[in-house]
């Protein structure tokens, strides 16, 4: 028997048809990969293209194959079915809106052992947010707390920034004034995928948090706004940054999709955002759908409010969950937070070793 391709005739792969090359990529063992980091020992490229399958059993979870090059070996019938059917560990999102129960951790709790560490990192992926209560109300707790989860992003604003009302700000968020719901930086290249908030004084009048789940506000539009969800998702807008040091730009739709036409992010500030030169029509629609975008993201059927206190953190995801403040008055008493920026690959790798 020499062939191309086989079809698996049993277990959860019955009726999956495999390649020679496809297999012979996957076959495990220290001949193949190195153990330490199961990186390949040799080269695919350079693999016979016409290679063949000689025989191969499935037996105790595990296809048992052998090449016409002479090489025989074995794969995870399991570690196939996933790759085949792009099953992650990595929990999919939920739909929320303010009726569900805010996502709260004891940072006293979170990193006493695995379970703990794992809840949280679970329900910040569903819910694109988890807010950490019991941190020590000091300087530079925000990067303590992140650096237990990955490297922190290092942008033009420093390791961490001090949200606190200023003279002269370089950015409104250093202002006392209400900032509506948003993305924070979406004129990075990439945009900074989590951000921590860390509370470190809240004294004054006003200033209460609010988070708003971008990927429910885009499932509505798709659902119940079909024109303004296409426009939104096919226009790419140029978001702008300037101050003396620095100008950054990136352009990006307001609800951007995947390869497969699923959502990937929303990026939304109408502080910062310039739409293109459109067609009257176009533009039309366009200012239409961002004004009912705006509207819903800002509205109390998709926003949960809070206050942040001392001690605790909001940790959010920045490519789905949009965030605001209301307005405060700085001569009540001193509000102070700080915040930074880590990537998602890092929690998404600790999440996917924690499960495995």
């Amino acid at each position: 028997m020499s062939l191309k391709e086989i079809v698996i005739k049993e277990g959860i792969l019955k009726g999956t048809t495999l390649y020679s090359l496809w297999l012979r990529e996957r076959l495990i063992g220290d001949e193949f990969i190195d153990p330490n980091n199961l990186q390949r020992l040799y080269e695919p490229s350079l693999l016979d293209e016409n290679l063949l399958i000689d025989d191969y059993i499935v037996q105790d979870k595990f296809l048992s194959i052998s090449f016409s090059d002479g090489v025989k070996g074995k794969i995870s019938v399991e570690e196939l079915y996933k790759e085949i059917h792009s099953i992650d560990t990595v929990p999919e999102k939920k739909i929320w809106d303010k009726n569900d129960k805010i996502q709260v951790f004891d940072n006293s709790q979170i990193f006493q052992n695995t379970e703990n560490l794992t809840q949280m990192l679970k329900a910040f992926y569903e819910y694109g947010y988890a807010i950490i209560k019991n941190t020590k109300a000091e300087e530079n707790e925000v990067i303590h707390f992140a650096e237990k989860l990955g490297p922190v992003r290092t942008t033009n604003w420093g390791k961490l920034f001090n949200v606190i009302s200023k003279p002269n700000p370089n950015d409104l968020a250093y202002t006392a004034l209400e900032l509506k719901s948003h993305s924070d930086n979406p004129y990075r290249k990439p945009v900074p995928g989590i951000q921590l908030l860390h509370c470190i004084a809240n004294e004054s009048t006003g200033g209460d948090s609010s988070l708003v789940d971008g990927f429910s506000v885009a499932e509505y539009l798709k659902f119940n706004h079909r024109d303004f969800y296409e426009i939104l998702t096919q226009t790419s807008v140029n978001f702008k940054f300037t101050d003396v040091d620095v100008i950054l730009e990136n352009k990006s739709k307001l609800i951007e999709l995947d390869t497969d036409g699923n959502f990937k992010q929303i990026t939304f500030s109408g502080r910062l955002d310039y739409v293109p030169l459109l067609n009257d029509k176009h533009l039309d629609i366009f200012y239409k759908a961002r004004k009912c975008m705006y509207e819903l993201c800002n509205s109390d059927q998709f926003k949960i409010k809070f206050r942040l206190s001392k001690g605790m953190i909001a940790m959010f995801d920045n490519l789905r969950t949009l965030h605001g403040r209301t307005k405060f008055d700085p001569n009540t008493g001193f509000r102070h937070l700080q915040g930074c920026y880590i990537d998602h690959d890092a929690t998404e790798g600790k999440l996917r070793r924690l499960l495995k």
